[in-house]
């Protein structure tokens, strides 16, 4: 119990929460409850921490766990050669750093044939012991004494010394931990280009002849040199003030008036160039590669759960434009559920430019299907594609949006797409997608690779195993936190609901084909293999809308209906009629509803609930339009203010689109008077801005913006 207490506390620290909540959070993942559960529902458990937290505890808790793990071979490993030692035992086991850890246990790994091993193996052990003891004797004197006998060279033996001992002091615990901070707090980066690759690496030329601090250099930066070290065009190294560093480790290693002074100075000098700085730089370069990662991964998902989370259309009927030049535009008629009723190619564009046949076909459509809103990709001819849909003059009210098409591509070759639309061409299941977006981006977008969807920054260049689980949790957040519908919702949706997974997202879906609708929440457990457990971590987020139960239609727990009963009861109304009544939800007394169980967070959520019944939280998809001026990159001058959409957020600025084919760039020193240290500050993807034009360089495509 007592280590557990320890432990907790270790946990805590780290997240700087208290103990009784990181205990609490723990108990609960161990008992099999999921984040959005735990953070939606557990509050009185928890205290009320977020699933960002919760999963900070979770990530550290495994660390932890495998610190432990870690510890235990090491102290094994060295036991099992006889070497661990009631001092080495007692570090290694209150040990709480990574880095230290190995640092403890690399004199006692096993490694591959060294120059020191090698001279140990030559009988030269003794005398490098002899010259670090520093007990007065001349250099020379040591030599005659410890030098083997039959050992043939006095120079070659004073080598095979250095060695072992360089390799001594660069295996110091202690010495490792003094480089390390010093690179990591004053290193310098350098880059220079490859020669003869200046031309093939243009895109790198800003770093050709490179220098900054390295704890400096933000963190895009630094993937973006990887990426020309990777690339073959930079060459990349770190530096440190030699001279600085070794003097702390000269003192400690080397006694004043010592007759081995210089020996010893050398010894250390070739312990830093040989062993140490090549060491520690690959340390540290790794430690700085993944903050890097880690603050990308974090702009991806900031992104990624800004686009899930934009406002929907809804539904209404749509008609959807995968635009094109040559092969045309394909045209999909969805009704108010998504379904494809009907789809066609038309000519509106070069080479074919059939304008009047193209309007006709249009105008038809939206008459004969009652079409209330366009979607239009925002892709290849795809301002062109808006303009001429502007010019059709219709019978009926019709708003036209422009939809980032990014990763339509990809969904529409996938196994998804072919289980979907197997009869239908790769191209009309794109403008279907398309469609889709636009009614519900949640719903459309978890079908497709977060990483397809283009809104990080190097993706392909950060750990991948990272990146991808920070993403899916950020889709199960999403879903999780909007709620879905259990009538409509697709199995792509569905799986990523707290407590369901693949299997039993399929078997909901299949229940639903095969019996109809659900009309009450309690029915899905007549799913195979939902039981109690999958049951208790679903049902809070999932809806029924026009149901049986009206609490089915909104995020109350149904281990709370009883509490909402009793509410109801109490003011002597139905439950119906308590959803309706505003002002009586906000006037009741929560004291008198709490339990042993239930605390007045979830007494408060539950309030806020009832007040808003089925209402998603996302808001309503606006129609925009760009400049109408504005076709190509030609078109745009310093000083010019355009309209636009925020398309991308990165930690160095906001690309933003004005519809054209270059994005624009906000640099994050252009967000305003005041300084800011991240865009999503003051910005967030879809948003629409005005923006002045500063610079415009056309050979090398990038547009210079200020944000108004």
């Amino acid at each position: 119990m007592e280590n557990q207490l320890v432990f907790d506390q270790q946990v805590a620290d780290r997240v700087n929460v208290p103990a009784w909540q990181v205990k609490n959070t723990l108990q609960l993942i161990t008992d099999g409850n999921t984040i959005p559960f735990i953070a939606r529902y557990r509050k009185e458990k928890t205290g009320s921490l977020d699933e960002t937290i919760l999963r900070q505890i979770q990530s550290e808790h495994v660390l932890l766990v495998e610190l432990q793990l870690r510890k235990k071979f090491i102290l094994d490993t060295i036991t099992n050669q006889g070497k661990l030692t009631p001092q080495l035992e007692s570090r290694i086991k209150k040990c709480l750093d990574p880095a230290l850890l190995e640092d403890l246990y690399l004199p006692y790994k096993k490694k591959r044939k060294t120059r020191a091993s090698k001279a140990k193996e030559l009988g030269l052990e003794e005398l490098a012991e002899a010259i670090i003891a520093q007990n007065g004797e001349p250099l020379q004197k040591l030599v005659r004494k410890y030098t083997p006998t039959d050992f043939p060279d006095d120079g070659d033996a004073l080598q095979g010394a250095s060695d072992i001992l360089a390799e001594k002091i660069a295996e110091d615990p202690w010495v490792r931990r003094k480089i390390r901070n010093d690179f990591e707090r004053h290193a310098l980066i350098h880059s220079r280009v490859i020669r003869a690759k200046e031309k093939e690496g243009s895109k790198y030329k800003d770093y050709f002849d490179h220098q900054e601090k390295l704890s400096r250099c933000p963190s895009h930066r630094y993937l973006a040199l990887l990426r020309g070290e990777e690339d073959g065009i930079l060459r990349i190294s770190l530096s440190i003030d030699q001279e600085r560093s070794l003097t702390p480790i000269y003192r400690r290693v080397i006694r004043q008036r010592s007759p081995v002074y210089s020996f010893l100075k050398e010894v250390i000098d070739d312990a830093f160039k040989r062993l140490l700085s090549p060491s520690i730089q690959n340390e540290v370069r790794n430690i700085y590669k993944e903050k890097a990662d880690q603050t990308a991964i974090k702009v991806f998902a900031k992104n990624l759960k800004q686009l899930l989370l934009a406002p929907p259309l809804g539904q209404r009927s749509t008609l959807a434009i995968d635009p094109g030049f040559r092969t045309g535009c394909k045209v999909a008629v969805l009704n108010q559920q998504g379904d494809c009723l009907h789809h066609c190619t038309i000519y509106p564009n070069p080479p074919q430019n059939q304008l009047q046949e193209s309007q006709n076909k249009l105008r038809d459509l939206v008459d004969l299907y009652e079409i209330s809103a366009i979607a239009v990709g925002n892709g290849t001819a795809g301002r062109e594609t808006e303009n001429f849909v502007r010019s059709i003059s219709f019978d009926r009210p019709v708003d036209i949006f422009i939809v980032n098409e990014s990763g339509a591509s990809i969904y529409s070759a996938s196994e998804v797409a072919i289980e979907e639309f197997p009869n239908l061409d790769v191209t009309v299941r794109g403008a279907i997608s398309i469609g889709r977006r636009l009614m519900d981006p949640l719903a459309e977008l978890v079908k497709i690779d977060p990483k397809s969807i283009g809104v990080g920054q190097y993706q392909h260049d950060v750990n991948q195993k990272m990146l991808q689980e920070e993403l899916d949790q950020t889709v199960e957040s999403c879903v999780n936190s909007v709620g879905v519908n259990l009538n409509t919702a697709s199995k792509h949706l569905l799986k990523y609901i707290a407590g369901l997974g693949e299997g039993l997202a399929q078997n909901l879906v299949a229940y639903r084909q095969a019996n109809g609708a659900f009309k009450d929440l309690l029915e899905i457990k007549k799913v195979a293999r939902l039981g109690e457990r999958a049951f208790e971590q679903c049902a809070g987020f999932l809806r029924i809308r026009n149901g049986v139960n009206p609490l089915d239609n909104t995020g109350v727990h149904p281990e709370s209906y009883h509490i909402v009963k009793r509410m109801a009861q109490q003011e002597q109304l139905t439950i119906e009629d308590l959803i309706q009544e505003k002002d009586i939800l906000k006037n009741i007394e929560l004291d008198n509803f709490v339990t042993t169980e239930i605390g007045i967070p979830t007494l408060k959520d539950i309030i806020h609930e009832l007040s808003k019944p089925g209402l998603d939280p996302r808001g309503v998809a606006k129609a925009f339009s760009f400049d109408p001026h504005v076709k190509t990159m030609e078109d745009i001058h310093p000083g010019m203010v355009l309209p636009g959409i925020v398309t991308n957020l990165t930690n160095f600025g906001a690309f933003v689109d004005f519809g054209i084919k270059e994005n624009g760039l906000i640099h994050i020193s252009r967000m305003g008077a005041v300084r800011i240290s991240d865009p999503t500050e003051v910005l967030k993807l879809s948003q629409e801005v005005s923006v002045k034009v500063l610079e415009v360089d056309i050979n090398r495509k990038r547009i210079s913006l200020q944000l108004i």
